[in-house]
């Protein structure tokens, strides 16, 4: 009797788990200007011996632009407002704000600029790009996943982890760890 409740109850769920199937590029193409409303972006940075910071950026701009012909001339611009950051905590906000680490009066950006975009996937990509942050630039990698597509919005899942030493932000190392982890939600709409 349990296991048939239980058999029953995985039943139920695999019908109300969304199927993704896999967006066609044709659908997808297109560019979009992302949205505040629904997007997200946030951090965490670990701590030796558990623990750590969250934190997300309240304030970011950027386009999203799918070439249907080449993909790899797809192109992801991205601007976040450090000023923006917010963890929770007032006191470390500050911190972080000042120039110890993102020195947001004097560095008001952070800029990611794509250089490619390598569909990996049925809606994953790898999304390889220029990070400018404190007047130093390097490259990184970002991990997109199409989560949706529905009346000219589209919705990404990006992850990616960053060194912040490279950036002259190393504070606090090796205490609080060198990677930090962005899991963003970027929302766009065409046009």
């Amino acid at each position: 009797m349990k296991m048939r409740i239980l058999g029953l109850a995985a039943f139920a769920a695999c019908l109300v788990m969304p199927v993704y199937a896999a967006v066609a590029l044709s659908d997808a193409a297109g560019s979009y200007t992302i949205s505040p409303s629904g997007s997200s972006i946030r951090f965490t940075i670990g701590k030796a011996g558990g623990g750590g910071f969250d934190g997300a950026f309240g304030r970011f701009k950027g386009t999203i632009r799918i070439d249907n012909g080449d993909v790899g001339r797809s192109k992801v611009d991205l601007t976040i407002y450090p000023e923006s950051v917010g963890t929770g905590q007032g006191r470390i906000d500050a911190f972080l704000r000042s120039d110890a680490v993102f020195d947001a009066a004097n560095n008001p950006e952070i800029q990611f600029r794509s250089t490619s975009v390598t569909r990996t996937g049925d809606t994953t990509a790898l999304v390889t790009g220029r990070l400018t942050a404190r007047g130093k630039t390097f490259p990184e990698k970002f991990t997109a996943e199409l989560g949706g597509l529905k009346g000219g919005t589209i919705k990404f899942h990006v992850t990616g982890k960053v060194l912040r030493s490279r950036y002259g932000m190393d504070v606090g190392t090796p205490l609080y760890s060198n990677v930090v982890d962005f899991d963003m939600t970027l929302m766009g709409k065409r046009g």
